[in-house]
C-alpha cells in the first residue's frame, strides 16, 4: 500500500522537473531570438566630406598695448600708464571707433628685478595695459585700420600684438561650407555603394569639424611705436579668408 502511494508522488516530481527544464529552455530560446532581432547586424559605411567657403573680412580686431618700464615706484608706473591711456583712448575714438568697441584685455603692475654681483635687487616697477579695438566695416574705408593704429601709436601706444580679421555674418559662411561638405560626403558614399553593389540607406549619425578658421595677423613682430607704426601709414591688407569644414557621415546600406 505504501509503495503504491509513493509512486504517484514520484511521477509528479519527474513531470515537474521536465516542465521546469522546458520552461528554462524556452526562455533561453526566446532570449536568443530577441537578441538577434534587436541587435541584428547593420551594414554601414562611413565617409568624410569636405566643404570650403571663402569670404572677405569686414571686421578687424586690433590688439594694442602700452608698456611702462622701470618707474621708481608702483604709483609712478600706474600714473604714467594712466596718463598715456587718457591720450590714447580719445585718439582712437577720433579715428572713428565707438567706445563700446574698445575693451581692456589686460591691466598689470609688476616689479622689475635686475642683478648685480649675482644678487637680485628691485630696479623699478613696470605697468602694462592691453586693449582690443574692433574696427567694423573697414571695407568701405581701406585705410581705416591703418588710421586707428597710426593714431594710437602717435598718442602713446608702443605695442601692437596682432590683428584678427573676422566677418559679421561668419555663421552664413560656415553653413555654406557645411552644405558643401555634406554634398561631398553623399557623393562619396553613393560612389562606394555603387562600387560595392549595395544601396545607400538613411543617415545613422554624423559629426562636423572646423579644420581651418581665421588666424591672427601679427604686425611688426608684435610691437609698434610712434616712429615705427605711425610714420607714413601702416599697410594692413586683409585679403581673403577660407573656412574648411569636414563632416563625417555614417550611412546604412542595404
Amino acid at each position: 500500500m505504501e509503495g503504491e502511494n509513493m509512486r504517484p508522488m514520484s511521477d509528479h516530481k519527474i513531470i515537474f522537473k521536465i516542465l521546469a527544464l522546458l520552461a528554462i529552455t524556452a526562455i533561453v530560446i526566446v532570449a536568443m531570438l530577441r537578441d538577434r532581432i534587436v541587435n541584428a547586424p547593420q551594414w554601414q559605411v562611413t565617409v568624410v566630406g569636405e566643404g570650403r567657403a571663402t569670404y572677405t573680412p569686414d571686421i578687424a580686431i586690433v590688439n594694442l598695448g602700452v608698456q611702462v618700464d622701470k618707474s621708481y615706484s608702483a604709483q609712478a608706473a600706474l600714473a604714467t600708464l594712466n596718463t598715456k591711456m587718457q591720450k590714447i583712448l580719445p585718439a582712437i575714438a577720433d579715428a572713428g571707433i565707438p567706445k563700446e568697441d574698445i575693451q581692456t584685455q589686460n591691466y598689470s603692475l609688476y616689479t622689475q628685478y635686475d642683478y648685480r654681483d649675482n644678487i637680485s635687487y628691485v630696479s623699478g616697477y613696470n605697468a602694462n595695459q592691453q586693449i582690443s579695438v574692433k574696427v567694423r566695416n573697414f571695407n568701405s574705408d581701406n585705410e581705416l585700420v591703418s588710421k586707428v593704429i597710426d593714431a594710437a601709436s602717435k598718442a602713446g601706444v608702443n605695442q601692437v600684438s596682432g590683428i584678427t580679421f573676422d566677418l559679421s555674418n561668419l555663421n552664413d559662411v560656415n553653413q555654406e561650407a557645411r552644405v558643401k561638405a555634406i554634398e561631398d560626403a553623399r557623393s562619396k558614399a553613393q560612389g562606394l555603394a555603387q562600387a560595392a553593389g549595395v544601396r545607400l540607406g538613411k543617415i545613422i549619425s554624423w559629426y562636423d569639424n572646423i579644420v581651418q578658421q581665421p588666424v591672427p595677423y601679427t604686425l611688426a613682430d608684435g610691437k609698434g611705436g610712434g616712429g615705427m607704426v605711425g610714420a607714413g601709414g601702416s599697410q594692413i591688407p586683409s585679403g581673403e579668408n577660407e573656412i574648411i569644414i569636414q563632416i563625417g557621415v555614417n550611412y546604412r546600406v542595404k
